[in-house]
């Protein structure tokens, strides 16, 4: 790929939804570049490298069960897109609960995810999981 374009940016933006949809850390893994960086702002430091992304996609499907996604708005730009989502989760025996999230995904030359920052509403997140419901 020589050249991204927004249609281009688009169909890595499905793909890569629809790896987390299936919760599926070795897809997610596969668009992403070997020295990819992720960071949840707010809950700690970035993680960068495909062992250690790795780790922590699969501990996030751990600490959401059953994980869902509920797109806003994507909004698609020069080598990069936002989501602007709700994160969805199910723990056994309980209501399904979620909260508001922003990524803020870049990518390079080849369509490869380069970095992924996540933004939660921590108010929203700690009233999900401190429900009794």
């Amino acid at each position: 790929m020589s050249e991204l374009t927004e249609h281009t940016i688009a169909a890595v933006a499905d793909r890569y939804a629809a790896a987390w949809i299936s919760r599926d850390p070795e897809a997610i893994m596969a668009l992403h570049a070997p020295d990819s960086t992720f960071q949840a702002h707010g809950s700690g430091a970035a993680v960068r490298g495909k062992s250690a992304l790795f780790k922590e996609f699969a501990d996030i499907f751990e600490r959401f069960p059953n994980f869902g996604v509920e797109t806003r708005r994507l909004l698609l730009g020069d080598k990069h897109w936002t989501l602007d989502w709700t994160l969805t989760f199910q723990p056994a025996g309980k209501e399904r609960r979620g909260f508001h999230a922003l990524d803020v995904v870049e990518v390079d030359d080849a369509g490869l995810i380069t970095r992924k920052d996540t933004f939660f509403d921590y108010a929203e997140l700690k009233a999900a999981m401190g429900s009794g419901k």
